[in-house]
């Protein structure tokens, strides 16, 4: 069986509610502005779903939200899944990276089978609420042979269903709002000051600085809809700008057509239309229980093959996360009274090290540039930094070499250490953990890239 088709007329909907009836182990494959998703279907329910925009910053990102409830799954734990599983090698047609690390994660032992069935829940559902946006595309429905370990069957109709109740809840902030990976920033005043934003945190007020709403959700521990719906007022009253959505993830189709968004605007225009950010506020309803307990979706326990649970579901606590604070680069930051994060970063070239001030000079971050290899550990213990970019190939002393030197420092054995190259081969990423790197950044890398790895590492 392979089957080719559009769905230009076709919606993704229909297509999925068709596969329900499916009596053999389908993949589907739509591609669509150069996103490919990956769906797997067995006896009409789905066992796996995916897209081709940052697999493991979607993983990384459920992964950390469980990490609350799940001491396990610590940063080291995860930055491990990332160095192990996350290559630019062919991926095998029957299971994806970030698939097989959740089945690591099982066998090792960090995961349950009720917490992996979770997470595997969780990515399914961020994908089909992508999915079911997409106007055009090809497809292409084929066979796979049902060697796949099956971690979790979902629902085709549960999942519709609920993905289409979130995209009513995301479409609500429209037109403002079109994206969860758009980025929100306070808008700064003359003297300094956010202005008069009491319903905002502190903690998030530090952060909301290059993170998408998705990201900050999860730094927060807060569902996204529910933080984008305490953070719409202040969109309305332009307290806080909301700047598109970093590469790769302004591919990913949008929430509300930016045809309908253009409407909406000129027909305010035209009536001179006076908006109530109150009564806006209250039209946003907020979500309860937006996390599905598993068995919502799962078909049974026993097609699942997941031991008997009384547990409804995994429930989040609310700690945040530590708060940063702005500095000039290269300068120790001032003594403010809150957690000002430092990084130090190390490279031979002038260029790279500009590039990466020029990075994050808009971010909570004080950064330290350092030119010089063999000066490199001294400056080091002088600023103490909470993570360190390390370049592999310098002169004098290569990066190999220099994270053993800073590894056997005391101060620095939790240090988040992260190895920066130009190459993509595998034998260099084992080398690097083997010396005691903590993730692996390859050149050239973007600033959505960056900040993921500082995302990843140090909230």
């Amino acid at each position: 069986m392979k089957n080719l088709g559009t769905f230009t007329k076709l919606r993704p909907p229909s297509l999925l509610r068709h596969l329900t009836n499916a009596s053999e182990n389908v993949f589907l494959q739509a591609f669509s502005q150069s996103i490919n998703w990956t769906i797997y279907i067995e006896n009409g329910k789905i066992i796996y779903a995916t897209h081709s925009v940052e697999p493991f910053d979607r993983l990384e990102r459920h992964l950390r939200r469980l990490s609350y409830q799940v001491p396990t799954l610590d940063k080291e734990v995860r930055a491990q899944v990332r160095l192990k599983f996350e290559s630019d090698t062919h991926i095998p047609p029957l299971m994806h990276p970030e698939y097989e690390a959740i089945s690591w994660l099982l066998n090792e032992k960090y995961l349950q089978p009720t917490q992996a069935a979770l997470i595997i829940q969780e990515l399914v559902k961020e994908v089909i609420e992508s999915f079911i946006l997409v106007k055009e595309g090809k497809y292409e429905l084929s066979l796979f042979d049902g060697r796949v370990p099956v971690l979790s069957k979902l629902s085709i109709d549960k999942l519709l269903v609920y993905s289409q109740e979130r995209l009513q809840h995301w479409r609500s902030f429209a037109p403002q709002i079109t994206s969860p990976f758009q980025r929100p920033y306070l808008l700064m005043k003359a003297d300094g000051n956010h202005g008069n934003l009491p319903g905002i945190q502190q903690k998030l007020a530090n952060w909301m600085k290059g993170f998408s709403l998705r990201h900050l959700a999860v730094i927060m521990n807060q569902d996204e809809v529910q933080l984008t719906h305490s953070l719409y007022p202040y969109i309305l009253n332009g307290s806080i700008l909301l700047h598109e959505p970093d590469p790769p993830f302004d591919k990913l189709p949008k929430t509300f057509d930016e045809r309908l968004k253009a409407q909406i605007y000129h027909h305010q225009l035209n009536k001179y239309q006076v908006v109530d950010i109150k009564e806006l506020h209250n039209k946003v309803t907020p979500i309860n229980n937006v996390i599905l307990p598993i068995t919502n979706l799962v078909a049974t326990e026993e097609e699942v093959q997941i031991p008997p649970s009384r547990e409804e579901n995994i429930k989040y606590s609310t700690t945040a996360t530590k708060p940063s604070h702005n500095s000039r680069k290269g300068k120790p930051a001032k003594n403010t009274g809150k957690k000002n994060y430092t990084i130090v970063s190390v490279d031979d070239s002038p260029t790279f090290l500009k590039e990466i001030s020029r990075f994050l000079e808009d971010e909570n971050f004080s950064v330290v540039t350092i030119n010089d290899p063999v000066k490199a550990v001294m400056l080091i213990i002088r600023y103490k930094p909470d993570l360190i970019l390390l370049d592999l190939h310098m002169e004098g002393i290569d990066g190999y070499e220099l994270c053993r030197i800073i590894r056997n420092n005391s101060m620095f054995k939790k240090t988040p250490i992260i190895m920066v190259t130009g190459s993509k081969g595998i034998v260099d990423k084992v080398k690097a953990r083997l010396v005691g790197a903590s993730g692996y950044l390859t050149k050239p890398f973007t600033r959505a890239d960056l900040l993921k790895m500082v995302f990843m590492h140090l909230t």
